[in-house]
Protein backbone atom coordinates (compact mmCIF):
# COMPACT_ATOMS: atom_id res chain seq x y z
CA UNK A 1 0.00 0.00 0.00
CA UNK A 2 2.86 2.36 0.88
CA UNK A 3 4.62 1.63 -2.43
CA UNK A 4 1.42 2.46 -4.34
CA UNK A 5 1.24 5.86 -2.60
CA UNK A 6 4.89 6.54 -3.50
CA UNK A 7 4.27 5.64 -7.17
CA UNK A 8 1.15 7.82 -7.34
CA UNK A 9 3.11 10.69 -5.80
CA UNK A 10 5.90 10.35 -8.40
CA UNK A 11 3.76 9.90 -11.53
CA UNK A 12 2.53 13.22 -12.98
CA UNK A 13 -1.23 13.77 -13.14
CA UNK A 14 -1.40 15.51 -16.51
CA UNK A 15 -5.17 15.44 -16.99
CA UNK A 16 -5.85 17.20 -13.68
CA UNK A 17 -3.09 19.72 -14.39
CA UNK A 18 -4.67 20.51 -17.75
CA UNK A 19 -8.17 20.73 -16.27
CA UNK A 20 -7.04 23.15 -13.56
CA UNK A 21 -5.20 25.20 -16.16
CA UNK A 22 -8.33 25.52 -18.33
CA UNK A 23 -10.45 26.43 -15.30
CA UNK A 24 -7.95 29.12 -14.36
CA UNK A 25 -7.69 32.72 -15.57
CA UNK A 26 -4.64 32.49 -17.81
CA UNK A 27 -4.82 34.72 -20.88
CA UNK A 28 -5.25 32.94 -24.24
CA UNK A 29 -1.64 33.23 -25.41
CA UNK A 30 0.08 31.79 -22.31
CA UNK A 31 -2.66 29.15 -22.04
CA UNK A 32 -2.00 28.06 -25.63
CA UNK A 33 1.73 27.91 -24.92
CA UNK A 34 1.21 25.82 -21.80
CA UNK A 35 -1.17 23.43 -23.60
CA UNK A 36 1.33 22.93 -26.41
CA UNK A 37 3.66 21.26 -23.90
CA UNK A 38 1.22 18.36 -23.41
CA UNK A 39 0.54 15.35 -25.62
CA UNK A 40 -2.84 15.29 -27.38
CA UNK A 41 -3.77 12.10 -25.50
CA UNK A 42 -3.30 13.87 -22.15
CA UNK A 43 -5.49 16.76 -23.29
CA UNK A 44 -8.15 14.28 -24.45
CA UNK A 45 -8.14 12.55 -21.04
CA UNK A 46 -8.80 15.94 -19.38
CA UNK A 47 -12.02 16.50 -21.36
CA UNK A 48 -14.06 14.29 -19.02
CA UNK A 49 -13.08 16.54 -16.07
CA UNK A 50 -14.42 19.70 -17.74
CA UNK A 51 -17.97 20.92 -18.14
CA UNK A 52 -19.40 22.11 -21.46
CA UNK A 53 -18.29 25.76 -21.16
CA UNK A 54 -14.79 24.76 -20.07
CA UNK A 55 -14.45 22.37 -23.01
CA UNK A 56 -15.56 25.09 -25.42
CA UNK A 57 -12.85 27.32 -23.94
CA UNK A 58 -10.29 24.56 -24.47
CA UNK A 59 -11.37 24.05 -28.09
CA UNK A 60 -10.71 27.73 -28.79
CA UNK A 61 -7.16 27.42 -27.46
CA UNK A 62 -6.22 24.67 -29.94
CA UNK A 63 -5.53 24.94 -33.65
CA UNK A 64 -7.46 22.72 -36.06
CA UNK A 65 -4.76 20.05 -36.38
CA UNK A 66 -4.20 19.74 -32.62
CA UNK A 67 -7.93 19.71 -31.88
CA UNK A 68 -8.44 16.94 -34.45
CA UNK A 69 -5.73 14.82 -32.85
CA UNK A 70 -7.18 15.43 -29.37
CA UNK A 71 -10.65 14.32 -30.47
CA UNK A 72 -9.23 11.18 -32.10
CA UNK A 73 -7.82 10.16 -28.71
CA UNK A 74 -11.08 10.89 -26.86
CA UNK A 75 -13.73 8.33 -25.94
CA UNK A 76 -16.94 10.35 -26.38
CA UNK A 77 -16.11 11.63 -29.85
CA UNK A 78 -19.73 12.31 -30.87
CA UNK A 79 -20.25 14.56 -27.84
CA UNK A 80 -17.11 16.62 -28.37
CA UNK A 81 -17.54 17.10 -32.12
CA UNK A 82 -21.18 18.03 -31.50
CA UNK A 83 -20.06 20.87 -29.20
CA UNK A 84 -18.03 22.55 -31.95
CA UNK A 85 -19.28 25.41 -34.07
CA UNK A 86 -19.91 24.57 -37.72
CA UNK A 87 -16.57 25.84 -39.07
CA UNK A 88 -14.50 23.97 -36.48
CA UNK A 89 -16.64 20.88 -36.92
CA UNK A 90 -15.95 20.93 -40.66
CA UNK A 91 -12.22 21.42 -40.04
CA UNK A 92 -12.05 18.52 -37.59
CA UNK A 93 -14.09 16.13 -39.75
CA UNK A 94 -11.84 16.96 -42.69
CA UNK A 95 -8.72 16.02 -40.69
CA UNK A 96 -9.57 13.06 -38.45
CA UNK A 97 -9.54 9.45 -39.61
CA UNK A 98 -12.21 9.00 -42.28
CA UNK A 99 -13.73 6.03 -40.43
CA UNK A 100 -14.24 8.18 -37.31
CA UNK A 101 -15.78 10.96 -39.40
CA UNK A 102 -18.18 8.48 -41.02
CA UNK A 103 -19.25 7.13 -37.64
CA UNK A 104 -20.09 10.66 -36.46
CA UNK A 105 -21.84 11.68 -39.68
CA UNK A 106 -24.11 8.61 -39.58
CA UNK A 107 -25.50 9.77 -36.25
CA UNK A 108 -26.55 13.32 -37.22
CA UNK A 109 -29.44 14.73 -39.24
CA UNK A 110 -29.27 14.21 -43.02
CA UNK A 111 -29.37 17.96 -43.75
CA UNK A 112 -26.42 18.62 -41.42
CA UNK A 113 -24.55 15.65 -42.85
CA UNK A 114 -25.03 16.82 -46.44
CA UNK A 115 -23.95 20.35 -45.51
CA UNK A 116 -20.72 19.17 -43.92
CA UNK A 117 -19.81 16.62 -46.60
CA UNK A 118 -20.63 19.10 -49.37
CA UNK A 119 -18.00 21.53 -48.09
CA UNK A 120 -15.20 18.97 -47.80
CA UNK A 121 -12.55 18.64 -50.47
CA UNK A 122 -13.00 16.09 -53.24
CA UNK A 123 -10.58 13.54 -51.77
CA UNK A 124 -12.23 13.57 -48.34
CA UNK A 125 -15.71 13.32 -49.89
CA UNK A 126 -14.57 10.29 -51.85
CA UNK A 127 -13.26 8.66 -48.68
CA UNK A 128 -16.47 9.40 -46.77
CA UNK A 129 -18.65 7.98 -49.56
CA UNK A 130 -16.47 4.86 -49.84
CA UNK A 131 -16.59 4.02 -46.14
CA UNK A 132 -20.30 4.89 -45.87
CA UNK A 133 -21.12 2.35 -48.58
CA UNK A 134 -20.34 -0.60 -46.28
CA UNK A 135 -22.47 -2.17 -43.58
CA UNK A 136 -21.29 -1.83 -39.98
CA UNK A 137 -20.28 -5.50 -39.77
CA UNK A 138 -18.21 -5.43 -42.98
CA UNK A 139 -14.45 -4.96 -42.98
CA UNK A 140 -14.78 -1.99 -45.34
CA UNK A 141 -16.52 0.06 -42.65
CA UNK A 142 -13.54 -0.39 -40.30
CA UNK A 143 -10.67 0.29 -42.69
CA UNK A 144 -8.53 3.41 -42.82
CA UNK A 145 -7.54 5.25 -45.99
CA UNK A 146 -4.37 6.44 -44.27
CA UNK A 147 -1.69 4.40 -46.06
CA UNK A 148 1.16 4.77 -48.53
CA UNK A 149 1.32 2.91 -51.84
CA UNK A 150 3.87 2.87 -54.63
CA UNK A 151 3.90 1.46 -58.16
CA UNK A 152 5.62 -1.84 -58.85
CA UNK A 153 8.49 -1.86 -61.32
CA UNK A 154 10.21 1.30 -59.99
CA UNK A 155 13.51 1.49 -58.15
CA UNK A 156 14.23 1.99 -54.46
CA UNK A 157 15.27 5.62 -55.00
CA UNK A 158 11.93 6.43 -56.70
CA UNK A 159 10.01 4.59 -53.97
CA UNK A 160 11.75 6.69 -51.30
CA UNK A 161 10.80 9.90 -53.12
CA UNK A 162 7.18 8.70 -53.33
CA UNK A 163 7.22 7.82 -49.64
CA UNK A 164 8.41 11.29 -48.67
CA UNK A 165 5.77 12.91 -50.89
CA UNK A 166 2.88 10.89 -49.46
CA UNK A 167 4.05 11.05 -45.83
CA UNK A 168 2.84 14.64 -45.61
CA UNK A 169 -0.77 13.38 -45.83
CA UNK A 170 -0.48 9.79 -44.57
CA UNK A 171 1.47 8.97 -41.43
CA UNK A 172 1.15 5.16 -41.48
CA UNK A 173 4.59 4.72 -42.98
CA UNK A 174 5.90 1.56 -41.31
CA UNK A 175 4.56 -0.56 -44.18
CA UNK A 176 4.50 0.55 -47.82
CA UNK A 177 2.07 -1.21 -50.14
CA UNK A 178 2.93 -2.00 -53.74
CA UNK A 179 0.30 -1.92 -56.51
CA UNK A 180 0.38 -2.17 -60.29
CA UNK A 181 -0.90 0.41 -62.78
CA UNK A 182 -4.59 -0.31 -62.09
CA UNK A 183 -4.17 -0.37 -58.25
CA UNK A 184 -4.18 -4.21 -58.05
CA UNK A 185 -2.40 -5.30 -54.89
CA UNK A 186 1.05 -6.76 -55.51
CA UNK A 187 2.62 -6.98 -52.05
CA UNK A 188 4.17 -4.95 -49.23
CA UNK A 189 7.52 -3.66 -48.03
CA UNK A 190 8.53 -2.93 -44.46
CA UNK A 191 10.01 0.55 -44.10
CA UNK A 192 13.28 -0.74 -42.63
CA UNK A 193 13.79 -3.00 -45.67
CA UNK A 194 13.29 -0.02 -47.97
CA UNK A 195 15.73 2.10 -45.95
CA UNK A 196 18.56 -0.46 -45.93
CA UNK A 197 18.16 -1.40 -49.62
CA UNK A 198 20.68 0.07 -52.07
CA UNK A 199 19.41 2.92 -54.23
CA UNK A 200 19.87 0.97 -57.49
CA UNK A 201 18.05 -2.12 -56.20
CA UNK A 202 14.83 -2.97 -58.11
CA UNK A 203 11.83 -2.49 -55.83
CA UNK A 204 10.28 -5.80 -56.84
CA UNK A 205 13.22 -7.70 -55.31
CA UNK A 206 12.28 -6.63 -51.77
CA UNK A 207 8.49 -6.87 -52.10
CA UNK A 208 6.75 -9.46 -49.87
CA UNK A 209 4.31 -11.01 -52.33
CA UNK A 210 2.77 -13.37 -49.73
CA UNK A 211 1.60 -10.55 -47.46
CA UNK A 212 -1.83 -11.18 -45.78
CA UNK A 213 -4.92 -9.27 -46.93
CA UNK A 214 -8.70 -9.15 -46.47
CA UNK A 215 -11.63 -8.01 -48.63
CA UNK A 216 -13.91 -5.01 -48.01
CA UNK A 217 -17.08 -7.13 -48.09
CA UNK A 218 -15.88 -9.76 -45.58
CA UNK A 219 -17.71 -9.96 -42.25
CA UNK A 220 -15.66 -8.77 -39.30
CA UNK A 221 -16.37 -11.83 -37.15
CA UNK A 222 -15.50 -14.21 -39.99
CA UNK A 223 -11.98 -12.95 -40.66
CA UNK A 224 -11.10 -11.64 -37.20
CA UNK A 225 -9.35 -14.83 -36.11
CA UNK A 226 -7.36 -14.86 -39.35
CA UNK A 227 -6.26 -11.27 -38.84
CA UNK A 228 -5.21 -11.94 -35.25
CA UNK A 229 -2.89 -14.67 -36.49
CA UNK A 230 -0.52 -12.11 -38.05
CA UNK A 231 1.82 -9.73 -36.23
CA UNK A 232 1.77 -7.08 -38.95
CA UNK A 233 1.02 -3.51 -37.89
CA UNK A 234 -1.49 -3.13 -40.73
CA UNK A 235 -3.41 -5.38 -43.11
CA UNK A 236 -4.39 -4.26 -46.64
CA UNK A 237 -8.08 -4.26 -47.58
CA UNK A 238 -8.97 -5.10 -51.21
CA UNK A 239 -12.14 -4.74 -53.26
CA UNK A 240 -13.70 -7.49 -55.38
CA UNK A 241 -11.26 -6.68 -58.21
CA UNK A 242 -8.25 -7.06 -55.87
CA UNK A 243 -7.53 -3.33 -55.91
CA UNK A 244 -6.13 -1.74 -52.74
CA UNK A 245 -8.83 0.36 -51.05
CA UNK A 246 -7.59 0.79 -47.49
CA UNK A 247 -5.83 -0.80 -44.54
CA UNK A 248 -6.68 -2.10 -41.11
CA UNK A 249 -4.25 -0.49 -38.68
CA UNK A 250 -3.17 -2.05 -35.39
CA UNK A 251 -5.61 0.28 -33.61
CA UNK A 252 -8.44 -0.77 -35.95
CA UNK A 253 -7.72 -4.44 -35.27
CA UNK A 254 -7.56 -3.87 -31.51
CA UNK A 255 -10.94 -2.11 -31.57
CA UNK A 256 -12.44 -4.92 -33.66
CA UNK A 257 -11.25 -7.53 -31.17
CA UNK A 258 -12.59 -5.49 -28.24
CA UNK A 259 -15.95 -5.01 -29.98
CA UNK A 260 -16.20 -8.71 -30.78
CA UNK A 261 -15.34 -9.70 -27.21
CA UNK A 262 -17.92 -7.24 -25.88
CA UNK A 263 -20.55 -8.54 -28.29
CA UNK A 264 -19.86 -12.19 -27.41
CA UNK A 265 -19.89 -11.36 -23.70
CA UNK A 266 -23.28 -9.71 -24.13
CA UNK A 267 -24.61 -12.76 -25.98
CA UNK A 268 -23.30 -15.06 -23.26
CA UNK A 269 -25.42 -12.97 -20.89
CA UNK A 270 -28.54 -13.55 -22.95
CA UNK A 271 -28.48 -10.24 -24.89
CA UNK A 272 -28.81 -9.92 -28.65
CA UNK A 273 -26.05 -7.27 -28.73
CA UNK A 274 -23.79 -5.23 -26.46
CA UNK A 275 -25.45 -2.31 -24.69
CA UNK A 276 -24.17 1.21 -24.27
CA UNK A 277 -24.36 3.14 -20.99
CA UNK A 278 -26.59 5.94 -22.26
CA UNK A 279 -28.57 4.17 -24.97
CA UNK A 280 -32.38 4.61 -24.98
CA UNK A 281 -34.41 2.41 -22.65
CA UNK A 282 -36.53 1.03 -25.50
CA UNK A 283 -33.42 -0.08 -27.38
CA UNK A 284 -32.08 -1.92 -24.31
CA UNK A 285 -35.44 -3.63 -23.82
CA UNK A 286 -35.44 -4.66 -27.49
CA UNK A 287 -32.06 -6.35 -27.05
CA UNK A 288 -33.08 -8.28 -23.94
CA UNK A 289 -36.73 -9.15 -24.48
CA UNK A 290 -36.40 -11.67 -27.38
CA UNK A 291 -34.09 -13.98 -25.42
CA UNK A 292 -36.10 -13.51 -22.23
CA UNK A 293 -39.21 -14.63 -24.14
CA UNK A 294 -37.43 -17.77 -25.36
CA UNK A 295 -36.12 -18.51 -21.86
CA UNK A 296 -39.63 -17.90 -20.46
CA UNK A 297 -41.06 -20.49 -22.84
CA UNK A 298 -38.36 -23.00 -21.89
CA UNK A 299 -38.98 -22.24 -18.21
CA UNK A 300 -42.67 -23.04 -18.67
CA UNK A 301 -41.68 -26.33 -20.28
CA UNK A 302 -39.45 -27.17 -17.28
CA UNK A 303 -42.32 -26.34 -14.91
CA UNK A 304 -44.70 -28.52 -16.93
CA UNK A 305 -42.28 -31.45 -16.75
CA UNK A 306 -41.92 -31.04 -12.99
CA UNK A 307 -45.72 -31.02 -12.73
CA UNK A 308 -45.93 -34.32 -14.60
CA UNK A 309 -43.85 -35.88 -11.81
CA UNK A 310 -46.07 -34.50 -9.04
CA UNK A 311 -46.99 -38.00 -7.90
CA UNK A 312 -43.31 -38.84 -7.37
CA UNK A 313 -42.83 -35.74 -5.20
CA UNK A 314 -46.00 -36.57 -3.24
CA UNK A 315 -44.80 -40.07 -2.36
CA UNK A 316 -41.13 -39.14 -1.88
CA UNK A 317 -41.02 -35.47 -0.81
CA UNK A 318 -37.42 -35.85 0.37
CA UNK A 319 -36.14 -35.98 -3.21
CA UNK A 320 -37.24 -32.37 -3.79
CA UNK A 321 -34.49 -31.36 -1.34
CA UNK A 322 -31.81 -32.50 -3.78
CA UNK A 323 -33.38 -31.14 -6.98
CA UNK A 324 -31.33 -27.92 -6.89
CA UNK A 325 -28.12 -29.96 -6.55
CA UNK A 326 -28.82 -31.90 -9.75
CA UNK A 327 -29.97 -28.81 -11.69
CA UNK A 328 -27.08 -26.67 -10.50
CA UNK A 329 -24.36 -29.18 -11.37
CA UNK A 330 -25.92 -29.91 -14.77
CA UNK A 331 -25.97 -26.19 -15.53
CA UNK A 332 -22.34 -25.79 -14.45
CA UNK A 333 -21.16 -28.63 -16.69
CA UNK A 334 -23.16 -27.30 -19.63
CA UNK A 335 -21.73 -23.79 -19.22
CA UNK A 336 -18.17 -25.14 -19.06
CA UNK A 337 -18.67 -27.20 -22.22
CA UNK A 338 -20.27 -24.22 -23.94
CA UNK A 339 -17.32 -21.95 -23.14
CA UNK A 340 -14.77 -24.49 -24.40
CA UNK A 341 -16.75 -25.19 -27.58
CA UNK A 342 -17.31 -21.53 -28.53
CA UNK A 343 -13.61 -20.80 -28.10
CA UNK A 344 -12.61 -23.76 -30.29
CA UNK A 345 -15.24 -22.93 -32.92
CA UNK A 346 -13.41 -19.66 -33.59
CA UNK A 347 -10.88 -21.79 -35.48
CA UNK A 348 -12.25 -21.85 -39.04
CA UNK A 349 -10.01 -24.86 -39.83
CA UNK A 350 -11.99 -27.13 -37.46
CA UNK A 351 -13.25 -30.13 -39.45
CA UNK A 352 -16.44 -32.15 -38.98
CA UNK A 353 -14.36 -34.95 -37.49
CA UNK A 354 -12.84 -32.48 -35.02
CA UNK A 355 -16.32 -31.33 -33.97
CA UNK A 356 -17.50 -34.89 -33.39
CA UNK A 357 -14.37 -35.55 -31.36
CA UNK A 358 -15.10 -32.39 -29.33
CA UNK A 359 -18.63 -33.62 -28.48
CA UNK A 360 -17.27 -37.06 -27.58
CA UNK A 361 -14.53 -35.49 -25.44
CA UNK A 362 -17.00 -33.29 -23.53
CA UNK A 363 -19.24 -36.33 -23.02
CA UNK A 364 -16.31 -38.25 -21.50
CA UNK A 365 -15.34 -35.31 -19.28
CA UNK A 366 -18.94 -34.92 -18.12
CA UNK A 367 -19.30 -38.65 -17.51
CA UNK A 368 -16.07 -39.01 -15.50
CA UNK A 369 -16.77 -35.90 -13.42
CA UNK A 370 -20.33 -37.16 -12.96
CA UNK A 371 -19.13 -40.57 -11.74
CA UNK A 372 -16.81 -38.94 -9.21
CA UNK A 373 -19.38 -36.45 -7.88
CA UNK A 374 -22.18 -39.03 -8.16
CA UNK A 375 -20.18 -41.40 -5.96
CA UNK A 376 -19.50 -38.62 -3.46
CA UNK A 377 -23.18 -37.64 -3.35
CA UNK A 378 -24.20 -41.30 -2.94
CA UNK A 379 -22.05 -41.59 0.18
CA UNK A 380 -22.71 -38.19 1.74
CA UNK A 381 -26.46 -38.07 1.08
CA UNK A 382 -26.84 -41.68 2.19
CA UNK A 383 -25.08 -40.98 5.49
CA UNK A 384 -27.09 -37.79 5.99
CA UNK A 385 -30.47 -39.50 5.43
CA UNK A 386 -29.46 -42.47 7.58
CA UNK A 387 -28.56 -40.11 10.42
CA UNK A 388 -31.85 -38.27 9.87
CA UNK A 389 -34.18 -41.25 9.45
CA UNK A 390 -32.30 -44.27 10.80
CA UNK A 391 -33.42 -46.37 7.81
CA UNK A 392 -30.36 -47.54 5.85
CA UNK A 393 -32.32 -49.06 2.93
CA UNK A 394 -34.35 -45.90 2.41
CA UNK A 395 -31.35 -43.59 2.90
CA UNK A 396 -29.04 -45.30 0.43
CA UNK A 397 -31.83 -45.96 -2.10
CA UNK A 398 -32.48 -42.21 -2.30
CA UNK A 399 -28.76 -41.39 -2.37
CA UNK A 400 -28.22 -44.00 -5.11
CA UNK A 401 -30.96 -42.36 -7.18
CA UNK A 402 -29.40 -38.93 -6.59
CA UNK A 403 -25.89 -40.13 -7.46
CA UNK A 404 -26.98 -41.89 -10.65
CA UNK A 405 -29.09 -38.87 -11.67
CA UNK A 406 -26.15 -36.54 -11.09
CA UNK A 407 -23.82 -38.70 -13.21
CA UNK A 408 -26.34 -39.01 -16.07
CA UNK A 409 -27.31 -35.32 -15.96
CA UNK A 410 -23.65 -34.22 -16.07
CA UNK A 411 -22.97 -36.56 -18.99
CA UNK A 412 -25.94 -35.23 -21.00
CA UNK A 413 -25.16 -31.62 -20.09
CA UNK A 414 -21.62 -32.01 -21.41
CA UNK A 415 -23.01 -33.37 -24.68
CA UNK A 416 -25.61 -30.59 -25.04
CA UNK A 417 -23.13 -27.88 -24.05
CA UNK A 418 -20.85 -28.93 -26.93
CA UNK A 419 -23.47 -29.96 -29.48
CA UNK A 420 -25.80 -26.92 -29.32
CA UNK A 421 -23.25 -24.27 -30.46
CA UNK A 422 -21.94 -26.65 -33.16
CA UNK A 423 -25.47 -27.17 -34.52
CA UNK A 424 -26.21 -23.44 -34.36
CA UNK A 425 -23.07 -22.60 -36.33
CA UNK A 426 -23.94 -25.32 -38.83
CA UNK A 427 -27.29 -23.64 -39.57
CA UNK A 428 -25.70 -20.18 -39.82
CA UNK A 429 -26.46 -18.82 -36.35
CA UNK A 430 -23.76 -17.21 -34.19
CA UNK A 431 -22.86 -19.91 -31.61
CA UNK A 432 -22.44 -17.21 -28.96
CA UNK A 433 -26.24 -16.90 -28.85
CA UNK A 434 -26.23 -20.30 -27.13
CA UNK A 435 -25.80 -18.14 -24.07
CA UNK A 436 -25.33 -19.07 -20.43
CA UNK A 437 -29.02 -18.59 -19.54
CA UNK A 438 -30.11 -20.56 -22.62
CA UNK A 439 -27.85 -23.57 -22.08
CA UNK A 440 -28.65 -23.54 -18.34
CA UNK A 441 -32.40 -23.67 -19.02
CA UNK A 442 -31.96 -26.52 -21.51
CA UNK A 443 -29.87 -28.42 -18.99
CA UNK A 444 -32.49 -27.77 -16.29
CA UNK A 445 -34.97 -29.57 -18.51
CA UNK A 446 -32.53 -32.47 -19.05
CA UNK A 447 -31.74 -32.70 -15.34
CA UNK A 448 -35.41 -32.60 -14.24
CA UNK A 449 -36.38 -35.39 -16.63
CA UNK A 450 -33.34 -37.45 -15.58
CA UNK A 451 -33.80 -36.97 -11.83
CA UNK A 452 -37.54 -37.44 -11.52
CA UNK A 453 -37.59 -40.12 -14.21
CA UNK A 454 -34.98 -42.19 -12.34
CA UNK A 455 -36.75 -41.54 -9.00
CA UNK A 456 -40.00 -42.83 -10.50
CA UNK A 457 -38.30 -45.87 -12.07
CA UNK A 458 -35.84 -46.81 -9.30
CA UNK A 459 -37.58 -45.79 -6.09
CA UNK A 460 -41.27 -46.29 -6.85
CA UNK A 461 -41.27 -49.16 -9.33
CA UNK A 462 -38.12 -51.15 -8.50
Amino acid sequence: MESEEIVSAVLPDYKNDIAQMVRGDLAPKPLRERLSEYHENDIASALVLLDHDQRVKLYRMLDDDTLSSVIEYADEIETYIGELEFRRKLAVLSRIEASIAVEYLKGIAKTDRNALVGLMNVERRREIMLLSSFEEDEIGSRMSTNFISVQSGIGVRSAMRELVAQAAENDNVSTIYVVDSDETFVGAIHLKDLIVARAETPLDSIVMSSYPYVYVSEQVDECLERIKGYSEDSIPVLDADNRLRGVLTAQDMTEMVEDEIGDDYAKLGGLSAEEELHEPLGKSIGKRLPWLAILFALGLLVSWVVGRFESVADELPIIVSFQSLILGMAGNVGTQSLAVTIRLLMDEQLTGKDKLFLIFREARVGMLNGLVLGGVSFGLIGLYLFALRGDALFAFSVSMCTGVSLAVAMLLSGVFGAAIPIVLKRVGVDPAVASGPFITTVNDLVAVVTYYGLAWALLLNI
